[in-house]
């Protein structure tokens, strides 16, 4: 590993037509993305590929240096995606370590953001091993920031420091994530969705407004798990609180499994050095059988709106991409195939400007990221429908029934008329 005082030094060996990977989530490696305005000039051909990043991503708009491949679109990219030389590709998360790995989408530089070496010379991927493992697999080039902020992290993350080519040091604060305030409506879910978990249930659920509600209802849970891509402060609180010990789960038992991690200076420093907590190449922690070995898994997840039938659309408004596949199918898949598990979609019955999110048919261009065949339960603020051994008429009444009480009338003359 070579020290090298600037970003712009660090990035400097990059070539026109390379495949550029940033790591992504809260590791964005945003002093070495700094580094490469320097070199607009001398660059074209070159694709970024990343998950979320955070921050301002003013880079995006270099476009006679830089294409964008979005593994999934983040706030950042969501009026961005769509035009010239700024796409998304669709793929399970489960599945995108393979893509690399294989060559068919092959990473020639990989741009990280890890904590110090240790006395071994290991630095770790920190708070985002998910894919990131991957792409330092299978770089030609590895640049890195080191931080002594980013924590050190147990499991697939570690990264030797005569892997990385070349190096620069950062001192900077991890982005945090503050939990959300949440309605009646978010708090209504949370309760619904509390009643379907049992005691020693393993949980997969994200950040966002209806998980922290779930996951604010679960206090007085027993021996929950954790085999989830994410998490955040809400899980923290419910290891804290003994809710969630990992006893009774029959993968990595004892520990709480991720891919990655969002939240306050008080996760980033809850993980830090923390063998309890292990970080896992993404391809391993969202495999449907590996999830589905754990004991009542409770896949907790949410949509832009839901069509009578019960098809699920995660990632889109219409044609307009505003997320990604991720790991939705992966975990709803695992959950439907372990002893008591139970797939669920959990949102609110109405957007917050009033729109209804269970539907007569999806938005054309929409996306279905969950088959109707996929779902077993949708909850919203006013109940829970559920869908699994249900005919397609009473997956309609019971969609109907969990509806806006003002829609109800609406999407009963919808189906009857669809249904001729």
């Amino acid at each position: 590993m070579k020290v090298v005082r600037t970003a712009e030094e660090a990035v400097a060996d990059i070539r026109p037509g390379q495949r550029v990977f940033l790591h992504g989530g809260v590791a964005t490696p945003r002093a070495l993305i700094a580094g490469l305005e320097p070199h607009r000039r001398r660059l074209h051909d070159v694709e970024l590929v990343h998950l979320h990043t955070e921050g301002v991503a003013d880079w995006a708009s270099w476009t006679e240096s830089f294409r964008i491949a979005n593994l999934f679109v983040g706030p950042n990219m969501r009026k961005l995606v769509g035009k010239p030389g700024n796409d998304y590709l669709p793929c399970f998360l489960s599945e995108i370590p393979a893509l690399l790995r294989s060559g068919r989408r092959k990473v020639d530089v990989a741009l990280i953001h890890v904590s110090p070496p240790d006395r071994h010379g290991h630095c770790t991927l920190g708070t985002s091993v998910d894919v990131a493992r991957a792409a330092v697999d299978g770089a030609d080039l590895v640049v890195a920031q080191i931080n002594p902020q980013m924590p050190r992290t147990h499991g697939d993350g570690f990264v030797h420091s005569s892997a990385i080519d070349y190096a620069i040091e950062v001192d900077s604060p991890i982005p945090e994530h503050a939990p959300q305030d949440l309605d009646e409506d978010e708090l209504q879910i949370g309760r619904f969705v509390a009643e379907l978990i049992e005691d020693g249930s393993t949980l997969q659920v994200g950040i966002g407004a209806i998980p922290d509600a779930v996951l604010r209802a679960l206090t007085h849970h027993r021996h929950l798990g954790v085999h989830t891509e994410m998490w955040s402060d809400g899980i923290l609180e419910l290891i804290e609180s003994g809710a969630i010990d990992n006893s009774q789960k029959n993968v990595h038992p004892g520990k709480t499994v991720s891919g990655f991690v969002m939240g306050s200076r008080r996760l980033y420093d809850f993980i830090d050095d923390n063998p309890a907590c292990v970080m896992l190449d993404i391809a391993y922690v969202n495999n449907p059988r590996k999830i589905a070995k754990n004991p009542k898994v409770c896949a907790i997840n949410s949509a832009v709106e839901v069509d009578l039938t019960g098809q699920v659309c995660a990632d889109s408004i219409g044609p307009r991409i505003i997320s990604g596949v991720g790991g939705q199918m992966d975990f709803m898949r695992g959950a439907s195939l372990t002893d008591g598990g139970k797939p669920i979609i959990a949102l609110t019955s109405r957007t917050a400007k009033g729109q209804p999110r269970i539907v007569p048919t999806l938005r054309q261009g929409a996306g279905v990221v969950t088959t109707r065949a996929h779902v077993h339960w949708v909850v919203t603020e006013h109940g829970v429908a559920e869908l699994y051994g249900a005919t397609l008429q009473e997956r309609a009444d019971a969609l109907i029934s969990i509806a806006h009480p003002d829609d109800r009338e609406g999407l009963l003359e919808a189906w009857h008329a669809m249904r001729g």
